[in-house]
């Protein structure tokens, strides 16, 4: 009778481990891009939120949008419960912004991260609410235009 062992060789298991390498290398960057997409759609999730406050705002002041930096719209929670943030995730496209909840008037500067609302009653974009970023989504479209 024969004595045979039985098990893989070496070059077996190094095999596998490659081949588990090269799919961990393809899979990896995927992943990190579905995690990068949804902070883009909670941005722009928490983007439609706070457009519908003020048009709530809107409806019930006889038509007159916030004259301040929005914080009107959460007090007493009757629009908003909280304030979301605007979480711009750090893409090709984008060096990252900070977690931000804070709203800038009009004066703002436009690529600081945030929100931008006009609160300028003379003029004729008043009320516009906006992403304070001059970066793209990772679909190519800059933020300003959503």
């Amino acid at each position: 009778m024969k004595n045979r062992r039985v098990g893989f060789t070496l070059i077996e298991l190094m095999l596998v481990v490659a081949i588990i390498g090269i799919l961990a290398s393809i899979a990896i960057p995927k992943f990190s891009q579905l995690i990068i997409k949804s902070n883009e759609a909670a941005t722009m999730g928490s983007l439609g939120t706070v457009r519908s406050a003020i048009s709530a705002y809107y409806s019930d002041n006889e038509g007159v949008f916030p004259n301040d930096t929005l914080g009107c719209l959460s007090v007493g929670s009757r629009y908003l419960q909280n304030f979301p943030s605007a979480n711009l995730p750090q893409t090709p496209n984008n060096t990252g912004h900070d977690k931000s909840p804070t709203v800038t008037g009009t004066t703002g500067i436009l690529d600081q991260g945030g929100w931008l609302y006009n609160n300028n009653s003379s003029d004729s974009s008043w009320g516009r609410f906006m992403v304070a970023c001059t970066h793209s989504d990772l679909k190519g479209n800059v933020w300003t235009s959503y």
